[in-house]
């Protein structure tokens, strides 16, 4: 009987390597991504150069929007990866990110959040430059959105910050 147990938790530790199609998908988004980027960088020196109508401002935020999603995806990928299918062994390399490796779920969570807040800050940013081609019904979706979002990372720190206050006085209890 014994040996079936192994085998069955041998089997659910490699179902781990289900996910890295995931991750893979995630990095060709970020290739895609890139390319969305390139195109709008294009597009932005393009009207420095030519006469047009390309509104600066909107086509830088929405550089930064697109930067930000692409470091949401790479954080996602570095995270998930090492959390749940295997360490990434770049052993001492000058250019390894300080938090990788001591990234838990919960610390990750709250990278997510921030990025998508972060995200929704720009998106928010773009359509009160360009107010009135919103009703204040979308306007007020936009805002209400960004509001839970930012309520949304707070409940999760303090949800964290009260488990971490919980291992610690069990700890100091021991």
């Amino acid at each position: 009987m014994r040996t079936i147990e192994q085998w069955f938790e041998s089997l659910i530790f490699a179902s781990r390597w289900l996910l890295a199609p995931f991750f893979l998908g995630l990095i060709i988004s970020i290739v895609v991504l890139f390319i969305k980027f390139a195109t709008e960088l294009g597009a932005l020196v393009w009207s420095v150069v030519t006469p047009s109508e390309h509104d600066t401002v909107i086509s830088i935020l929405t550089l930064v929007d697109t930067s930000l999603i692409a470091i949401l995806l790479l954080i996602i990928v570095f995270g998930a990866y090492e959390s749940f299918v295997s360490k990434i062994d770049v052993g001492e390399h000058e250019d390894r990110p300080v938090w990788m490796g001591t990234v838990g779920f919960a610390d990750l969570k709250i990278k997510l959040l921030g990025a998508i807040i972060a995200i929704s800050a720009v998106e928010l940013l773009k359509a009160f430059l360009v107010i009135d081609q919103y009703s204040n019904e979308q306007l007020a979706w936009k805002i209400g959105i960004h509001l839970a979002l930012l309520l949304s990372l707070v409940f999760f720190a303090l949800a964290d910050w009260i488990g971490q206050k919980g291992k610690n006085k069990s700890a100091d209890d021991d």
